[in-house]
């Protein structure tokens, strides 16, 4: 191996070490720097040696089999990541081996954009909503067996999803013990594997049982979870279980696939309309809305759902069209008054005599 290959060996090994420093997880850590080997493979030469048009080929190669556009833009970013580093501690050291400055390869023509950032997410009514979940509710007692048992789990992982905005994966890791139905003034969820930002691991967070979900949940203790076995005085058995046993004995937690299936299946049933469309993210963002449009203020709102900053928050809550133009309508009215004073209902309601295109 040649000193200039062995050295961009060498600065992989130390932008590996600096993210284990910043504490994230090893599987965070590993797939960074399996991604960065990946386009050094690809590229085919030292990390020094490579270009923007490298950059482009390997994402190219990405999407072609079949990578997300988030996937790509984790990759680039980690790509962009990995020369800042090296741009930030070793450049000198660089052009002293190579005889050539360091060159980021991520621009602003390569960097891809996140899918979530610039779509619309279309959401179901409060009306279609209520009518989805009161549809599902009346029809549980009408199941059988197993059936309504794992019916009945289904409609209280999809409630959760609704009504406090839980992630899938937080809903499937809940445990027996992780309810406390007695701590606050409705009881309190503690969620131990929430998702945690950049590969910081799982980040904790105690979720009151607002909107109904305290009564939710006291009927699924106490007259359906015990139905599935007797570990439902066990802290550690799953809370939203499957029928299948683990080697111990125990129950397992009800997958997330199980857990999507079960929505699909109410809402092919139940909503038509939005068969294929409203699955567990969808039920996250209508929560966040629907709590806004009760009042609830956006920091709270963020704290409930696991979010660091607000402006993360801001992007879950969706605002009806009829909703902005009624506020324009009552904001035109408002101005008309203070100018002519009070007019017609008539005259209010088309939005007074500011309303035209000025």
């Amino acid at each position: 191996m040649s000193g200039d290959l062995a050295g961009g060996v060498r600065w992989v090994d130390e932008f590996v070490l600096a993210l284990a420093a910043r504490g994230v997880t090893d599987k965070w850590v590993g797939q960074q720097q399996a991604w960065v080997r990946e386009l050094l493979a690809f590229a085919g030469s030292a990390a020094w040696a490579v270009t923007p048009a490298d950059v482009d080929g390997w994402l190219a190669a990405a999407r072609a089999r079949g990578a997300g556009t988030q996937t790509r833009a984790q990759m680039a970013h980690t790509i962009h990541r990995f020369y800042s580093f090296l741009q930030t501690r070793y450049a000198p050291e660089v052009e002293a081996v190579t005889g050539r400055p360091v060159v980021q390869p991520v621009d602003e023509f390569n960097r891809p954009r996140l899918l979530a950032r610039a779509s619309v997410r279309i959401l179901p009514s409060a009306e279609e909503v209520e009518a989805l979940f009161a549809a599902w509710r009346s029809g549980l007692p009408g199941e059988r067996g197993s059936r309504f048992l794992t019916a009945a789990r289904d409609y209280v992982a999809a409630s959760l999803w609704r009504r406090v905005g839980l992630r899938i994966n937080e809903t499937v890791r809940l445990q027996v013990g992780d309810w406390y139905p007695r701590v606050g003034a409705c009881g309190v969820l503690h969620i131990r594997w929430g998702k945690g930002a950049k590969g910081s691991g799982p980040r904790q967070r105690l979720v009151p049982a607002i909107n109904g979900v305290d009564r939710l949940l006291g009927w699924w203790m106490s007259q359906v979870r015990g139905q599935f076995s007797d570990d439902a005085i066990d802290a550690h058995a799953a809370l939203l279980p499957s029928r299948c046993h683990r080697s111990d004995g125990s129950l397992r937690p009800a997958c997330a696939v199980t857990l999507r299936h079960g929505l699909a299946e109410a809402v092919a049933y139940r909503l038509p309309a939005w068969s294929g469309r409203l699955t567990p993210h969808p039920l996250r963002h209508f929560c966040a809305s629907h709590l806004y449009r009760q009042g609830m203020d956006l920091e709270a709102i963020g704290v409930l759902l696991g979010h660091t900053w607000v402006s993360t928050t801001a992007r879950y809550i969706h605002v009806p069209a009829e909703r902005i133009e009624r506020h324009w309508q009552q904001a035109n009215a408002r101005l008309t008054e203070r100018l002519l004073g009070p007019l017609p209902a008539a005259d209010t309601a088309r939005g007074g005599i500011v309303s035209g295109v000025r």
